[in-house]
């Protein structure tokens, strides 16, 4: 097998699905970042009815780039309903989860991409707690405890042994995501999606990735009653449901 050293040694692969809802202060700089990845083929990005200038700023950045394919919500939905559109609508080998702040980094997709293009994965996990050099901003403790048991509890119903199951960054080839049907709307697709993946029998990594998070201030939307569903979620999709 050849080796491939840098994200410069391939031709562009990738499919970032870019869910936006109110995102107007970060989500420019964020697709500049993405589109100047080279292994960026396409970058879906899926509006669920943003009620600030988000849809304003995004129509001409997708008129002038031939990349983007720009897609819009009626009424507001979650950010799980907004993967499924924007899952819908990949094209690239590979598909990857981008959210629209600035919390993770896409000058690291090379990172998440690597197992895959080395023939050696299906699915790659971005962990913020897998050891290395790896930057993360310090913030909440019980977030970081909350996401501790949810990983767990997830690991116990999947037999996987994952560090960050609640992880934004998740790669998949694209005709293993696509044929998963997805049921939840918010932030229950992670547990949800890591279940219906574990069902697969595929091959799955974990790779350290960086983490910028964001404070409630600065647009953070996830809270305790999504922690709940996520429970949930592990429950219902490891025992009950199908693939």
């Amino acid at each position: 097998m050849t080796e491939i050293k840098s994200n410069t040694d391939i031709s562009p692969c990738l499919s970032a699905i870019m869910p936006v809802y109110n995102e107007a202060a970060t989500v420019a700089e964020v697709i500049r970042v993405v589109l100047a990845q080279q292994l960026v083929q396409q970058l879906v990005i899926v509006d669920d009815a943003s009620t600030d200038h988000t849809w304003e700023q995004l129509q001409p950045l997708a008129q002038n780039e031939p990349r983007i394919k720009l897609v819009r919500h009626e009424f507001n939905q979650g950010k799980g309903a907004a993967l499924r559109t924007g899952i819908a609508h990949a094209t690239a080998p590979i598909v990857i989860i981008q959210d629209a702040d600035l919390e993770y980094d896409p000058t690291e997709y090379y990172r998440l991409l690597a197992p895959i293009l080395a023939n050696k994965a299906d699915v790659v996990f971005g962990s913020r707690f897998l050891g290395g050099s790896s930057a993360h901003r310090v913030l909440y403790f019980w977030h970081s405890v909350g996401n501790n048991v949810l990983t767990a509890f997830s690991n116990m119903a999947t037999d996987l042994n994952l560090t960050d199951m609640e992880t934004c960054y998740k790669t998949f080839r694209r005709e293993i995501v696509q044929k998963i049907k997805i049921e939840e709307n918010r932030f229950g697709f992670e547990p949800e999606i890591t279940a219906k993946v574990a069902k697969l029998n595929v091959r799955i990594y974990e790779v350290g990735i960086s983490y910028n998070g964001r404070t409630y201030a600065e647009g953070k939307k996830i809270g305790w009653r999504d922690g709940f569903r996520a429970l949930w979620c592990i429950f219902k999709y490891n025992f009950f449901a199908s693939k």
